[in-house]
């Protein structure tokens, strides 16, 4: 296993020559095959913390990331009118307070809202109170439970560019080319090669698929299915425009329910990202334009695109020798940010399993399994923001609350519910904090918190919630402005 062919570039195409090129340097011979006429999506903008990881390994600085892809910082998420009409909540990074006796923090504060008629869980929660603030800065280290946790918003095209100039320094080989035909092993049914327009062929051992939504090699090639989760995420359009900022950029990404689905707001340095994301059976694609153009809060910088989709994945996402990476491996809404994090994922996986030589077909098990799991994960996270919603006043949010829903989800649903309990299994990407934000935030509140938190005497146990919320108040409010720790990144050398 000595070389690698990558087709296709965007950020899951560079975000896999980079990983390549920085963890196994010369010892393997990495190729991106990409045609600038094709173009990418370029609309994967809005990231979560864990992407700092990935650029950690990749030994980015922050203040380069910053400086390169008109980054802003992004402490969680604002939801409007999902749960109803005039109703919003944040869905922050980071937990809430401290867990104490060996149960979640929001247990006791459940049992503050029950007994002392609290209100606003977010006070303990040290994203929610910098957000509101329009703070942000460093993520300290001298009390690691209590931390700011921060992702990015950037320019897509920008930060796959960064990575391609990274990747090309380390090794890897671009080969400007449009794919005619793909060679295939008569016995094996391996993918040996790609057949380019111009008449080359670049032969590989392993084979990265990140065509995008055309699937060359995963999908048309070697016939892998699609599983089409659309009747649980019925958006299957979005209609995209970036237009001119309004003032400060904010230090989080803001979702809005609208009639048929829902709009982004994506705030950089020198633009914003906006997207009207919809189902075809109650928007048309004209009108859908013409709303989110008469939603930008400026000036639109480029005419609005249509993008198609459909929500789910490949049934195998590794087939033979070829990983399909991005969204030639699947497919999930943008409402929670996870398409970068996907590819990261199973970026990370295949260097946990990278083949020295012929694939073993227990390897292909392993990844396909993790990945169709943590894809679930994720899917049913998403659905829990459309079946929660109280909204019945259009055609598209009656059929959201109405619809049947997967039993994992309605397990989890279930037990909070009635136990205030959020359950974690070893695939989640969103653990309890972000299950309570958005649960709560949609209106679901448990009938009953964990018997331990009554345990903790009264008096003690507001002396010490008061003393938490201060302490966390504190450190919200000693950080910069988002603005003026943008200036201080800039400045650095």
């Amino acid at each position: 296993m000595q070389r690698v062919v990558i087709l296709g570039g965007g950020t899951a195409g560079w975000m896999a020559a980079a990983c390549l090129a920085r963890v196994y340097g010369e010892s393997l011979s990495v190729t991106l095959v990409e045609s600038a006429e094709i173009g990418t999506v370029g609309v994967g903008e809005s990231t979560i913390p864990m992407i700092n990881l990935f650029n950690a390994i990749l030994g980015i600085e922050e203040a380069d990331l910053i400086r390169e892809t008109e980054a802003t910082f992004k402490l969680g998420i604002e939801f409007i009118d999902w749960t109803r009409i005039g109703h919003s909540y944040l869905h922050p990074f980071g937990a809430y307070g401290l867990n104490m006796e060996g149960i979640g923090f929001h247990h006791y504060w459940l049992r503050l809202a029950a007994h002392e008629g609290a209100k606003d869980y977010g006070q303990f929660n040290m994203e929610t109170l910098a957000l509101r603030a329009g703070r942000c800065g460093p993520t300290q280290t001298d009390l690691p439970q209590i931390r700011l946790n921060k992702a990015y918003q950037f320019d897509a095209s920008l930060y796959a560019a960064f990575l391609r100039r990274y990747s090309e320094a380390r090794g890897v080989t671009r080969i400007e080319g449009r794919v005619r035909d793909v060679h295939l092993n008569p016995e094996t049914g391996d993918v040996t090669g790609l057949a380019l327009e111009d008449g080359r062929t670049v032969e590989g051992d392993l084979f990265i698929d990140c065509s995008g939504f055309a699937a060359l090699l995963i999908g048309k090639a070697l016939g892998v299915p699609y599983q089409d989760w659309s009747g649980w995420l019925p958006c299957n359009r979005a209609v995209v425009a970036p237009c001119e900022t309004a003032g400060p950029p904010t230090p989080y990404t803001r979702v809005t329910a609208y009639e048929a689905g829902w709009q982004w707001r994506i705030p950089l340095q020198h633009r914003t990202g906006n997207g009207y994301v919809y189902c075809d059976a109650f928007a048309e694609d004209g009108d859908a334009m013409d709303k989110l153009l008469g939603r930008l809060e400026g000036k639109a910088r480029a005419a609005p695109r249509v993008l198609k989709f459909t929500a789910g994945h490949r049934a195998r996402m590794w087939e033979k020798n070829v990983v399909s990476l991005g969204l030639a491996s699947g497919f999930l809404e943008p409402l929670e940010s996870t398409s970068i994090y996907l590819v990261q994922s199973a970026l990370a996986r295949l260097m946990a399993l990278f083949p020295r030589g012929p694939v073993n077909p227990g390897v292909r098990t392993k990844f396909n399994d993790d990945m169709n799991a943590e894809y679930a994960s994720v899917r049913d996270f998403l659905i829990a923001h459309y079946k929660l919603t109280e909204r019945e006043d259009t055609p598209f949010w009656r059929q959201c609350r109405a619809m049947d829903i997967p039993d994992t989800l309605r397990m989890r649903l279930d037990v909070f519910e009635s136990e205030g309990l959020l359950l974690e299994f070893p695939q989640d990407l969103f653990k309890e904090s972000s299950w309570f934000s958005v649960l709560m935030g949609q209106g679901l509140h448990p009938k009953r918190y964990h018997p331990l938190a009554d345990a903790m005497p009264r008096e003690e146990f507001l002396n010490r919630m008061a003393q938490l919320r201060k302490m966390i108040g504190q450190r919200a409010s000693a950080l910069p402005t988002h603005s003026q720790y943008l200036d201080h990144l800039k400045g650095q050398p």
